[in-house]
């Protein structure tokens, strides 16, 4: 597990400046490529970490934030790509914090937790 959110949030991080350094170069819609690109990326980790029961139990940060995910998908058809758009980016990040944390963090063994 731990190899498997170590190479997830690498690769996140990996995605979202390739991403945003070529937009910021191209100047053209590579940005929305990216989005989806590191959208997909992340859905899927989100859905292995559902699978397996990875830091998904309630009230945890993660179980929130797939929530937020759940219901900004069900409402795109009525009109909130828009938002999402805008909120995507910080979503992408925020969730390749969750990764980061879980991994540096909540995955420590308990004594180093002490130093």
């Amino acid at each position: 597990m731990k190899k498997f959110k170590t190479i997830d949030y690498r690769i996140s991080i990996l995605l979202i400046a390739v991403f945003t350094l070529i937009s910021l170069i191209k100047r053209d819609g590579t940005f929305v490529i990216g989005y989806f690109v590191t959208g997909a990326w992340q859905l899927i980790s989100m859905i292995i970490h559902v699978w397996n029961g990875w830091f998904t139990r309630s009230r945890n940060a993660r179980y929130v934030y797939h929530w937020i995910v759940l219901i900004s998908v069900l409402t795109l058809p009525i009109g909130s790509f828009i938002i999402l758009l805008f909120t995507a980016p910080f979503m992408a990040v925020y969730y390749t914090y969750l990764c980061y944390h879980e991994v540096r963090v909540r995955m420590q063994r308990p004594l180093a937790l002490l130093k």
